[in-house]
């Protein structure tokens, strides 16, 4: 990454922050990302999720405590411009997010503000396209695309401003259970190669495959851990409105009839389970 942070990383410290003056969405709060992990942040409505999230991008600052992102408090006007370039964020609807007609040039919209000369320029639309999975789709229509491709060339168009930290508020939200796969294994790809990944999402399949799953209320940290430790808890996600994984519902059910199976977050853990067990009948 051009001018890359050595070490880039969230901090929030005792932050709090109000759209109104009043009503704090969170308040005291502490979290931090490390370099190269794959948060998940999950919640209900009114949680606080989104406001973190553009909290990350210095969209918006905190009313109290301080927000670090690199090492930089997002209050400082003199980090904005280094803050938002290196920390990506991806909305929920990618029409939201799309502003040109032909993909190649909305790839490049980004880090032509950046001011990446052309020569370089082009290389990265090429690079985040195949990234992505849509090499050769330069010429194509943005609107004529499928939602999922959509997607994708919103994260493009991020990945070609070479950032540290991509961002996704609940960016598979819109997108049917194809696209949502697709767009899941362009995210693990990234994370695998050494990109810090922050997402919000409702699927719990999706945050799964998470290293990490924070769960908010009202602003506050519920829970906190590995997905192994957080997904299980099925009572107190429940409580939280929240759905447990398939995978874990069903070893939960077995369980009760009696079946020795250990609790599971994904379909492909519970499978192993199964297999295991039959091959001791």
């Amino acid at each position: 990454m051009d001018n890359s942070p050595d070490a880039p990383f969230v901090r929030f410290q005792d932050a709090g922050f109000t759209y109104d003056g009043k009503a704090f969405v969170f308040q005291h709060l502490g979290l931090e990302v490390p370099q190269g992990q794959f948060l998940c942040l999950l919640g209900g409505n009114g949680s606080g999720k989104s406001t973190i999230a553009k909290h990350i991008n210095a969209l918006l600052t905190p009313d109290e405590g301080q927000v670090e992102v690199f090492g930089k408090d997002t209050r400082d006007p003199q980090f904005t411009y280094f803050i938002r370039s290196n920390a990506g964020l991806v909305f929920q609807n990618p029409d939201d997010q799309l502003v040109a007609t032909l993909i190649e040039n909305d790839v490049a919209f980004g880090p032509e503000n950046l001011g990446v000369p052309n020569p370089d320029l082009r290389q990265r639309v090429s690079a985040a396209l195949e990234e992505v999975g849509l090499s050769g789709f330069e010429q194509h229509e943005t609107f004529a695309l499928s939602g999922g491709q959509k997607q994708r060339v919103a994260i493009a168009g991020i990945l070609a401003m070479d950032p540290a930290i991509l961002i996704l508020d609940e960016a598979t939200a819109m997108l049917d259970p194809r696209g949502r796969k697709g767009l899941m294994r362009v995210v693990r790809q990234l994370h695998e190669e050494g990109m810090t990944i922050v997402m919000i999402t409702h699927f719990m399949e999706e945050a799964a495959r998470a290293q990490r799953v924070v769960v908010l209320q009202e602003g506050q940290v519920r829970m906190d851990g590995a997905p192994e430790e957080v997904l299980v808890r099925a009572h107190e996600l429940q409580e939280l409105a929240l759905e447990v994984p398939f995978a874990c519902r069903l070893a939960l059910a077995l369980q009760k009839r009696g079946v020795a199976v250990a609790p599971c977050i994904t379909d492909d853990t519970l499978k192993e389970e199964l297999c295991a067990l039959n091959s001791k009948m």
